[in-house]
């Protein structure tokens, strides 16, 4: 093993035995071996995807193969050369998704299988197959002990960082465009993008100068997905509206859902619907109770708890079921493992797994049956929290906001988006958002919010001080608010702005928001609790002397420089 993807690794330098996460060494190798695989899968659909127009008859032999095949999507080839297949495979190996080894390698031979059946159709249609790299000829008994697989099968460090960056912006991508595509939202530029990038990744010819400017495209892809994505939430759900959302529980037995996917837990809800089963959202569900379309529905309770990191105290009381659409997991204690079910990616061995029909549908009845026969959740906490503020909601009240600046009520924005952790460190950011003064408003996505989001901090004219936009994902309304309000005050650069950033990092899907961030032109960043162990120093300087970007240090400090 040698992972170093997340923030929390070890010594802050790379998890080599057990990882911190909980993923075992196996796991953490038959990960790369999966990546690199797909690698070589990305490379061959490229070569398919050039060939096609002048040989209609290659589409046809591989339209053929992908329809006899259970791993490729049936959509059309025209769009897709099996694009879900390798970003649901991708979205698998982001930090706490899955960690069964069986789940690796069922997906190391799909692959294979895949790779092969495109590779054959090629040849027999005359295609050169010369060029391509390693990765797409490799076979599953040459995958392990092969230098070529793992961080550590490029030597140069500069490149193996940049290599690094680029691939956890790409499982971000995938992740982000997952939840689009399973709404029925698609892109083939993201989908052209996410091979592109991964066959770069073993492409000795390209120069960290290149290397470098595709992280930065990737970013730019980053935007565009995470903007597809809003589109598909927001064309299916509504625009999210300024919610309060109830923290207490209620009498009735019910089902937590955690993790990010607002398509699962709309099921979950029509499902339970009249069966005197409550649902209750749980960490980066939180937003699901300011979507019209879901919040309807009068058995969404409330919300039980906090940030990932704390589930396994919070699961534990909450006595009913748990369901688990995405990340983050962490590896269950045996008081709940029984009632824990995971979905889509999601795995862990020895508890259940809701898997899709034939059909795309979900059956939850065993979870809901098992509610029945459960105790209400254990109260944690009282009182509301108010969350909703989407661009679509914080631009309603747009003049009021711009008023607000300009009388001298607001002097300053800090967008705290990001991840949260479990490491003390991240005490930082409570005591940041406390010692804020008090015309300061704050613009928050992701679980980062749970450091500070119920925290009394009142309101500035009627505008709250901690406006939340909703999950990671959703940090790109916080992108097109700054960018609508530099419009309105009549500025060419949304760094003129009174907007500082300070954002909090722990996995791969926060690594595309940075790198979004960047491709935006964003500048000043002020990154934590850690600096990204795969940064080589090299590619750093580039990131501080492009960008200024920079390490958090203290709360005075960093309060003094930003504010």
């Amino acid at each position: 093993m040698y992972c170093y993807q997340c923030e929390e690794t070890a010594k802050g330098e790379a998890c080599t035995k057990t990882a911190v996460c909980g993923k075992t060494d196996e796991v953490a190798q038959l990960q790369d071996q999966l990546i690199y695989v797909l690698k070589g899968l990305a490379a061959v659909n490229q070569k398919a995807r050039q060939g096609i127009p002048e040989n209609p008859g290659l589409k046809d032999q591989i339209m053929k193969f992908l329809k006899g095949s259970k791993s490729a999507s049936k959509e059309d080839l025209d769009q897709y050369i099996n694009s879900k297949f390798m970003e649901d495979c991708l979205f698998a190996t982001v930090t706490n998704v899955n960690f069964s080894s069986d789940y690796f390698k069922q997906k190391i031979d799909e692959a294979i299988g895949l790779r092969d059946g495109i590779l054959v159709a090629l040849k027999e249609n005359g295609v050169n197959t010369d060029d391509l790299p390693k990765a797409s000829s490799v076979k599953v008994s040459e995958l392990s002990n092969n230098e070529s697989v793992g961080v550590l099968g490029t030597k140069d460090e500069d490149v193996r960082s940049l290599r690094e960056l680029l691939t956890y912006g790409i499982k971000g991508i995938s992740a982000y465009a997952h939840h689009a595509r399973i709404l029925g939202y698609t892109d083939k530029e993201i989908d052209a993008f996410i091979e592109k990038g991964l066959v770069a990744t073993v492409d000795d010819t390209l120069s960290a100068d290149e290397l470098t400017s595709l992280v930065l495209e990737c970013g730019g892809i980053g935007v565009q997905t995470m903007a597809l994505l809003d589109k598909a939430n927001t064309e299916t759900y509504g625009h999210p509206e300024p919610t309060e959302i109830k923290l207490g529980v209620g009498d009735k037995p019910g089902i937590l859902v955690s993790g990010h996917d607002l398509k699962d837990i709309e099921s979950l809800l029509k499902q339970t619907q009249g069966t005197g089963v409550d649902v209750y959202t749980h960490c980066e569900m939180l937003p699901t109770h300011t979507y019209p379309e879901l919040k309807k529905y009068s058995h969404l309770m409330g919300n039980y708890g906090g940030s990932w990191w704390e589930q396994k105290t919070e699961f534990d009381k909450f006595n009913g079921p748990i369901l688990m659409t995405t990340n983050c997991l962490v590896p269950p204690s045996d008081s709940y493992t029984d009632r824990l079910f995971t979905t889509s990616m999601v795995g862990y061995d020895g508890v259940g797994h809701i898997a899709e029909k034939k059909d795309g549908t979900k059956d939850f009845s065993e979870m809901i049956e098992m509610a029945k026969t459960c105790e209400p959740p254990e109260q944690l906490e009282d009182g509301t929290i108010t969350a909703g503020f989407a661009h679509t909601s914080a631009l309603s009240v747009a003049d009021k906001i711009i008023d607000a600046v300009k009388d001298g009520h607001i002097s300053k924005f800090i967008v705290m988006a990001g991840c949260d952790g479990r490491h003390k460190d991240r005490q930082y950011y409570t005591e940041f958002a406390q010692q804020l003064p008090d015309d300061t408003v704050i613009l928050t996505a992701g679980c980062a919010k749970y450091r500070y989001n119920k925290l009394d901090l009142g309101d500035i004219g009627g505008i709250p001080r901690v406006l939340d936009a909703g999950q990671c994902n959703d940090s790109y309304s916080l992108v097109v608010i700054a960018q609508k309000l530099a419009e309105a005050f009549g500025l060419d650069d949304i760094n003129d702005l009174p907007v500082s950033y300070n954002i909090a990092w722990y996995e791969q899907k926060a690594v595309l928001v940075l790198l979004a961030l960047l491709n935006l032109g964003v500048k000043g960043i002020v990154l934590g609790p850690k600096l990204p162990a795969f940064v080589a120093p090299n590619v750093l300087n580039i990131l501080v002397e492009k960008f200024n970007v920079s390490k958090n240090t203290n709360v005075e400090d960093d309060i003094k420089r930003l504010v």
